[in-house]
């Protein structure tokens, strides 16, 4: 029976995970075209609308350890339909703001419990369990590469409704695709009827679980390394538009390289997917990180053009989600499916706070220096730090899985 064969009863829950990820994952990452319009006509600063980005980032991290205790107690469907119904809730209340507070309440709070529910750690899970392990991490890459087709749409369809009519009808669109989040998570929570897992380690409690994982020294470096991941990707979408608008860059700019990078995050995802299944995946997570601060200092140096832009937002989107797939992956191998969606959530609260500093620390240096030089070099230095000390951890032996049980 070939690999193809083996999928196709699953392949509902794998379509309704990648089609919920990739609506959540594309209609946040592309709120940042609408913050040059939408902080003048409501009266609010640049890092007004980073807060709220700031706010979102941080709810979803501390909220996805809780959405990943609570997917193994009450099961996927009720989460995800919850998220989706908060997460068009959230960009109605955005598209209706006359003030701070709805930005940070719709922007923030109401996007970051949804993206708990619907983001990467949940749509990892429930197609992980879905999956024989022979082709997990292959999975894995195809629904990590799916979360980026959504901004290959939300962008432009959100620019020109922009441009057209105005920020708010621009928003009113977003909300509109968040429709699709509700049959899509349907879709997803059949996976609630996969059998568990056979592993013993899925017989640990949740306790049992977090304390075999700070016990691992590669779990606490990956963990600290991913707030690089959350620092570089959120500066990028929360501030490109902003300072290609600086730059003197034709707006519509902003949106063609937020769909280069959801265009070749695909290409990524399903390479970093298929490279888990054969390399260290730890290895890959450190090269990823390092090659995007090397990304990030090419672009920098010199002023921007409208080719050099699309080529950086190509190659930084092959390097996008493609560390999804080896986070996700190398938890399940290290310590199980059961509490994947735990586990996965912790370590995404150093992701998340890695993203408050790149949203809204962004901000607050573009306000007080006027350019974003200084908050680049930090996001470079950084990011060069943590993928060099991430190879250097991968391969240590509490970094392998461990051997089968004899039968």
């Amino acid at each position: 029976m070939s690999r193809l064969t083996a999928l196709r009863p699953v392949f509902p829950i794998l379509i309704g995970a990648s089609l919920m990820l990739s609506l959540a994952m594309g209609l946040r990452q592309s709120l940042g075209i609408f913050m040059p319009n939408l902080t003048r006509d409501v009266g609010i600063q640049v890092a007004d609308f980073t807060l709220a980005i700031a706010v979102q980032n941080l709810a979803w991290g501390f909220l996805q350890p809780f959405a990943g205790v609570l997917a193994v107690r009450v099961g996927y469907r009720p989460l995800m339909i919850a998220g989706g119904v908060v997460y068009l809730g959230g960009l109605v209340l955005l598209a209706g703001a006359n003030g701070l507070l709805p930005v940070v309440v719709g922007a923030g709070l109401a996007i970051g419990l949804a993206m708990s529910c619907t983001g990467p750690a949940l749509a990892m899970a429930v197609a992980a369990r879905a999956v024989p392990p022979a082709v997990r991490s292959t999975v894995l890459g195809i629904v990590s590469a799916a979360g980026s087709l959504g901004a290959m749409i939300a962008a432009p369809v959100g620019q020109l409704l922009m441009q057209a009519q105005g920020w708010r009808i621009g928003l009113a669109g977003f909300a509109v695709m968040a429709l699709v989040m509700l049959p899509a998570a349907w879709m997803a929570s059949k996976g609630d009827a996969a059998p568990p897992a056979p592993a013993a380690a899925s017989d640990a409690s949740a306790g049992a679980a977090l304390r075999d994982a700070f016990r691992s020294l590669p779990f606490v470096v990956m963990a600290i390394a991913y707030f690089v991941c959350g620092m570089q990707l959120i500066f990028l979408t929360t501030h490109l538009p902003a300072y290609l608008e600086i730059c003197g860059m034709d707006p519509m700019l902003s949106a063609q390289a937020l769909g280069c990078i959801g265009a070749f995050n695909v290409l990524g995802s399903l390479f970093f997917g298929w490279a888990g299944g054969r390399w260290n995946k730890l290895l890959l997570l450190g090269l990823i990180y390092t090659l995007r601060s090397l990304t990030l200092v090419w672009y920098f140096m010199a002023l921007p053009t409208p080719a050099g832009t699309l080529v950086f937002a190509s190659v930084m989107g092959f390097l996008w989600l493609g560390v999804s797939p080896l986070v996700a992956g190398w938890i399940v191998e290290r310590f199980g499916l059961k509490w994947q969606a735990l586990l996965v959530g912790v370590a995404f609260v150093s992701h998340q706070f890695g993203s408050f500093v790149g949203a809204y620390g962004g901000g607050l240096l573009y306000d007080a220096l006027g350019n974003y030089t200084l908050a680049w070099r930090i996001g470079v230095a950084v990011g060069l730090a943590a993928g060099i000390t991430q190879m250097l951890f991968a391969f240590s032996r509490s970094a392998r899985p461990p051997a089968p049980a004899p039968a």
